[in-house]
């Protein structure tokens, strides 16, 4: 009975209810698309941090990961190939390389700068990296022996394009200063500035015979879908962990990544609040003109045996039905919408320290969508509360007397 009156009492006022459905339905979309967009920041920027950089996964030894940036080729796998035989049988990996990284000089006879050096297994690590673009030679091949793939950054520096002969020196493991003749074959392009700068990319072999050794510090993983990354994190922890090596990761071994994360989530919540509160008062602008001009119609109500308790379900139960149904008309909108602009894309332009801008669009979530949901309808309750409480409160012969 409460929620037929509730329904017909809303239909009354088609104008004003279209109106704060309006309201409702446009914060609630609202809501859906800035979500979906963040959300959709977050996916590209983990993919491509993923498959420029980290893999999915990295096992090393624990000292790596605490000091290994001062001299990384001191931290070796010890029976490599062995434990990558193991990790290659984890659910959801589909590569395991290694990398021998280590820091050294690159020369071009006229200048030298500090780098960070990857052996890396070109066939492999071709798989990985996806979201490299190679803007100028092309990548690395097994074959490539004394080959050598340099960041844009670094080329530029030192003036280096496809076919340049270079020179890399670097430390031993014995502390001894070592040289390799290596010829440019192409030139990369990251979603990291900073990394481009600086790296430098050869032939694991390469790597061996520069440092002297026959093994590697790093094991990358790559799964075939980064929602495995929890499960194939605790399998493969349980494999390494009685060799005592731990596994990292790609969030914990991105820093840059969930700063990111961090600094949008609050930005999000910070405009979850703020458009529940202009739901809140559009509506209560609404609710209040509303009960002002029905005040004598709750009076006979009360007069006629009801409680103030009854007026205040009622006027509750009206601001509910009003935010379900600008519910249902803005999450249509909002996905609608997404779909529309997922289709067209967004040209963005680069992050910071990034080089490379990105196509945009909305990721829906269930979870985006139930908290846009929920605030709109919450938020059309919440405005309605102070009105109703005094629309229970004001005596009788008052609320009569309004009709005179």
């Amino acid at each position: 009975m409460m929620l037929t009156l509730a329904a017909r009492n809303i239909t009354r006022h088609r104008g004003r209810t279209a109106m704060t459905l309006a309201a409702i339905a446009t914060g609630i979309a609202a809501l859906i698309l800035s979500g979906g967009f963040v959300q959709n920041l977050y996916r590209q920027l983990g993919e491509s941090l993923i498959h420029s950089q980290s893999g999915h996964l990295q096992v090393a030894r624990p000292a790596y990961f605490a000091e290994g940036s001062r001299s990384p080729e001191a931290q070796r796998i010890p029976n490599l190939r062995q434990v990558q035989d193991e990790l290659a049988r984890v659910r959801g990996v589909s590569h395991v390389m290694a990398r021998l990284n280590f820091s050294g000089l690159l020369s071009n006879s006229r200048s030298d700068l500090p780098i960070i050096g990857e052996g890396i297994e070109p066939l492999h690590e071709a798989e990985l990296s996806t979201s490299i673009r190679v803007v100028a030679g092309r990548f690395l091949r097994p074959s490539d022996r004394t080959g050598a793939l340099i960041g844009e950054g670094l080329a530029k520096s030192l003036n280096l394009a496809p076919g340049s002969a270079v020179t890399m020196i670097a430390n031993t493991v014995d502390g001894a200063i070592n040289t390799a003749e290596l010829d440019v074959v192409g030139v990369f392009r990251s979603f990291s500035r900073d990394y481009d700068a600086r790296a430098v990319k050869i032939p694991l072999a390469a790597a061996q015979d520069l440092l002297g050794v026959d093994d590697a510090n790093t094991l990358v993983l790559l799964l075939s879908d980064t929602g495995l990354t929890a499960q194939a994190a605790g399998e493969a922890t349980g494999l390494v962990q009685p060799r005592s090596l731990v596994v990292k990761d790609w969030q914990q071994l991105n820093d840059f990544y969930a700063s990111t994360v961090a600094l949008y989530d609050r930005q999000f919540g910070v405009l979850m609040v703020i458009i529940l509160f202009l739901i809140a008062l559009g509506v209560s602008n609404t609710v209040n003109m509303a009960v002002m001009e029905r005040m004598g119609e709750f009076g006979t109500m009360r007069a006629m045996g009801n409680r103030g308790a009854t007026i205040l379900k009622l006027i509750l139960c009206e601001s509910a039905l009003v935010g379900i149904v600008g519910m249902l008309i803005g999450v249509t909108l909002g996905v609608g919408l997404a779909l529309v602009i997922s289709a067209a894309g967004i040209p963005m332009p680069p992050p910071p320290s990034s080089n490379v801008g990105y196509i945009a669009g909305i990721d829906l979530s269930a979870r985006t969508i139930a908290e846009a949901a929920a605030i709109g309808v919450v938020g059309t309750v919440l405005a309605a509360i102070l009105p109703a409480l005094r629309a229970r409160s004001v005596p009788i012969i008052d609320a009569l007397r309004t009709t005179i």
